[in-house]
């Protein structure tokens, strides 16, 4: 069993947080913090990330998704849960719901993809990172998971300065892995095997992925719903009150 970092605060239904790649635990910080207010608040790092094990060899989704699924019956002891991803978090959100749906009560993907047509520019941010270490691609990253204007406020820089060091403290060879396992990522068919309910989140200034990716997914997953939120890649740090609403308004809905 893979040693994984978590984090359990707060009472109340379960919610599990899956973070991007390249992040850990604390991107959700401020979600966390007001779903604990009526929730319980299950944070994990996924291996090669945060506090977690970094577990040598080559990496799939699959595994990123049964790693979820230990954690969920663990935390949870039966009861199923609330599953939120981000990037990353959502890719092992889509690969989690097909195989494992009576752990789920719902699933939200924000900010994600479920497959990519052109693997060419993960294989050239692979090859810098072998060549020059994860220190090189970070200012790129961070540059595309905020906007300009939210990093100029004191909060955004802060946030900013906060995710460009634990991008930085990744282990090299554990980013490479979950790159290749990203790139990798082909949903569209599963997908359509999703039976939980399912909230899509799209940033409508995200440039890593996309809108009409997230309206892909709810084009595959039956009954999905697509909701958008003024923001870049890493929405739910950009705008963490918006962002917790929607999750709120969908699991009243439900």
């Amino acid at each position: 069993m893979t040693r994984l970092n978590v984090v359990r605060e707060g009472n109340g239904p379960i919610v599990v947080l899956s973070h991007a790649l390249g992040c850990d635990l604390h991107m959700w910080d401020g979600v966390a913090a007001l779903l604990a207010r009526a929730h319980t608040v299950v944070r994990y790092d996924h291996r090669n990330h945060g506090a977690s094990e970094v577990i040598a060899g080559p990496l799939t989704l699959q595994t990123l998704a049964d790693d979820a699924a230990e954690v969920i019956e663990r935390e949870a002891q039966g009861e199923p849960v609330h599953f939120v991803g981000l990037s990353m978090g959502g890719m092992t959100a889509q690969a989690l719901a097909p195989k494992h749906p009576k752990l789920l009560r719902s699933v939200v993907i924000a900010n994600s993809s479920a497959h990519y047509p052109d693997a060419a520019p993960w294989r050239t941010r692979v090859e810098t990172v072998q060549a020059q270490g994860v220190a090189a691609i970070a200012p790129g990253a961070v540059a595309r998971w905020l906007t300009p204007e939210y990093v100029s406020t004191p909060e955004g820089a802060a946030a900013a300065v906060t995710l460009h060091d634990a991008l930085v403290g990744t282990d090299a060879v554990g980013y490479i892995a979950s790159c290749n396992a990203v790139a990798a990522i082909d949903f569209r068919e599963s997908n359509r095997r999703i039976s939980v309910p399912t909230l899509v989140i799209a940033g409508t200034r995200d440039e890593a992925t996309p809108p009409s990716m997230s309206e892909a997914m709810v084009a595959a997953i039956r009954g999905s719903r697509l909701a958008t939120i003024e923001a870049a890649h890493l929405s739910a740090v950009e705008r963490p009150v918006e962002f917790t609403q929607l999750l709120v308004d969908f699991w009243r809905s439900l």
